[in-house]
């Protein structure tokens, strides 16, 4: 975050969607905006599924980020409602930011994103991302050829990963926020519960634990979240997976498995909390067709 807490000018105060491709790194834009870390990042596409609100201070503005599932051809149940969230997402948002990777093109996972958008008919930014990948000339080539499918507002290139262009970028929309209150407190970066923040940690640890053995079959909820007098916190979470056979590969030879991804998300959750201890304590649980079932897809913000 940065500037001053708004009081000494008029205070603006709004929402801007980061639609894209999966993949296109918007949950690490979104990082690197806020300057926190709020969104879990891996190398899996589709990993971010719920609508994450991330906030930021630009002076006088608030910017409230919201960080959408990727955009993409749905074949389940679980692809349908993580789309609809994504333009749910945008449908009501200030300023619409559509992310690209720019080593990826015109594609057609990029092109769909952009009949979305001309259906929608909002205007909207265009970011291009992993520009310190490209070369320069095909970089301008492919920001040309963008706007020639779709008039975008402004361009930005930009780096999230190393933090290139977010000052210019968060500038941008700090003016483009209407007039109005903050909604947030200013030391507030994430509308997420810690509890479910927590989940998300353990999630991000599991999907880079187990790379490709485990696609899109797991889902981690917070089942208990005891405060104790020592300062510290007891938290204990279910492991969703779809069969027999993912929960073994989930615990792992030993143990060892589980272990591994509760050491790594009890440190993140652990810094999470301030520097409070957390005591962690996971538990995996095998239910078929989670992915199908409207009250899990409720749970996770994908229905209403």
């Amino acid at each position: 975050m940065s500037g001053t807490s708004g009081k000494d000018a008029q205070t603006r105060c709004g929402f801007a969607a980061l639609i894209g491709a999966p993949n296109a790194g918007k949950s690490t834009l979104i990082n690197a905006l806020v300057g926190a870390k709020v969104s879990i990042v891996t190398h899996k596409v589709q990993t971010t599924r719920t609508r994450v609100r991330a906030i930021a201070i630009e002076g006088a503005s608030q910017i409230i980020f919201v960080d959408t599932p990727g955009i993409f051809r749905p074949r389940r149940k679980l692809d349908e409602a993580m789309v609809e969230a994504a333009w749910a997402g945008a449908a009501d948002a200030d300023a619409i930011v559509l992310l690209i990777d720019a080593r990826r093109g015109l594609d057609e996972e990029n092109s769909r994103v952009l009949d979305g958008l001309k259906a929608s008919g909002r205007k909207a930014v265009l970011v291009v991302n992993k520009v310190d990948l490209i070369e320069k000339e095909k970089l301008l080539e492919l920001a040309e050829r963008f706007n020639a499918e779709y008039a975008f507002e402004a361009t930005f290139m930009v780096s999230a990963l190393k933090g290139g262009g977010m000052s210019d970028l968060r500038a941008y929309l700090a003016q483009r926020m209407p007039a109005g209150p903050w909604l947030y407190p200013e030391d507030q970066i994430s509308d997420f519960p810690l509890r479910m923040l927590a989940a998300e940690v353990t999630r991000e640890k599991l999907y880079l634990r187990l790379h490709d053995e485990l696609p899109y079959a797991s889902h981690v909820e917070t089942e208990s979240w005891e405060e104790r007098k020592d300062g510290s916190v007891r938290i204990g979470q279910l492991i969703y997976v779809l069969r027999e056979s993912q929960k073994k590969i989930v615990i792992g030879k030993g143990g060892q498995t589980i272990k591994d991804i509760g050491k790594a998300a009890r440190e993140e959750i652990s810094a999470l909390l301030g520097g409070r201890k957390a005591h962690l304590f996971l538990v995996v649980k095998v239910r078929e067709k989670w992915d199908r079932d409207p009250d899990r897809l409720r749970s996770l913000g994908l229905l209403e």
